[in-house]
C-alpha cells in the first residue's frame, strides 16, 4: 500500500498538487489520470521522491516515506520498480545487459545468479531470444517489454509506470496493459500507471484517480466511470476517446497511402 496524505507541492510559487489524499491498493492496478498539465505526473513523481513535497505525507506501508533521509529511502528504493514513458533503456547494451543492471547496482549476487534471475524475468515478458539484441533492433513493444522486465528484475513491492503504453499501437498497448496487470497480480504490488489512455482505464483500472487542475476531483474503479455524475471527468472521457479515434482514422489512412 502506498498513501499520499494532504500533500502539497508547488512550483515557483504555483500550486501543482493541492491537498490531495488517496490510498493505492496492494495487488491492483491503480491508474492515475488527467489532461496534460493536470498534475498527475507531478504526483507520480512525488509518490516516488523525484520531487520532495511543500506539505503533507506520503507512506509506504507503515512507513512515512517523505520524512526519511537519503540513506533511508535508498533502502525502501530497492523495493521499487519503475517503467519510464520511453522505455529508458541503455543505447549501448544489450537486452541482457539492461535487464540486469538493477541486479549489479544493489546486489551481491554471482554472475551466474544474476543470469537465472534475467533469463526468468525476459521469459515472464515473453522474450525469450532477445537477450543478444541491442534497442535500436527492438520494436517500441519489445522495448516496453524489456523496461518491465527491468523493473522486476528486483522483485518489487511497489512498481510505478509512466505512460507505459506511450507510442504503441492499440493492439500492443492491449498487451502490456495485461502483463503489468498479471504481475501485479502475480507478485501482490502495489501497482501506480499514470496514463491518458482510455483503453487501459476500460482494460485494467482497477482503482482509478483522476486529477483536474492539481486537485484529487475523482476516484472509483472502471465499473463506476461510465456513470459518474462529474462534469470534468465525462469531459476528459469524451475528448480522450475523440483524440483515440482520430487517431487510429489518421493511422488507418496512412498505411493506405493517403
Amino acid at each position: 500500500m502506498i498513501k499520499a496524505q494532504n500533500i502539497v507541492k508547488s512550483f515557483d510559487g504555483r500550486t501543482v498538487l493541492n491537498d490531495i489524499s488517496v490510498e493505492f491498493l496492494t495487488g491492483r492496478t491503480n491508474l492515475i489520470i488527467g489532461r496534460s498539465g493536470s498534475g498527475k505526473t507531478v504526483l507520480l513523481k512525488s509518490l516516488v521522491g523525484l520531487h520532495e513535497i511543500d506539505e503533507g505525507a506520503i507512506y509506504y506501508d507503515d512507513v512515512c516515506f517523505s520524512t526519511l533521509d537519503f540513506k533511508a529511502r535508498k533502502a525502501i528504493r530497492k523495493d521499487v520498480g519503475m517503467i519510464f514513458q520511453g522505455g529508458a533503456l541503455l543505447d549501448s547494451s544489450t537486452v541482457v545487459e539492461n535487464v540486469k543492471l538493477p541486479l549489479d547496482l544493489f546486489t551481491e549476487q554471482s554472475e551466474e545468479e544474476k543470469l537465472e534471475r534475467v533469463n526468468f524475468c525476459l521469459k515472464r515478458v515473453n522474450l525469450d531470444n532477445a537477450h543478444k539484441l541491442y534497442p535500436s533492433e527492438l520494436s517500441g513493444g519489445m522495448v516496453k517489454r524489456v523496461a518491465i522486465a527491468r523493473a522486476i528484475v528486483l522483485n518489487p513491492r511497489y512498481l510505478f509506470c509512466d505512460e507505459p503504453n506511450s507510442g504503441l499501437d492499440p493492439q500492443t498497448s492491449i498487451v502490456i496493459d495485461n502483463l503489468i496487470r498479471d504481475i501485479t497480480e502475480e507478485y501482490s504490488m502495489t501497482t501506480i500507471i499514470n496514463t491518458h489512455d482510455m483503453n487501459s482505464v476500460m482494460e485494467i483500472g482497477e482503482k482509478i484517480v483522476f486529477i483536474y487542475e492539481g486537485n484529487k476531483w475523482w476516484e472509483g474503479s472502471k465499473h463506476d466511470i461510465l456513470h459518474a455524475d462529474n462534469r470534468e471527468l465525462n469531459d476528459f472521457v469524451f475528448a480522450s476517446a475523440m483524440a483515440k479515434r482520430a487517431k487510429m482514422v489518421e493511422e488507418y489512412e496512412a498505411s493506405r497511402g493517403r
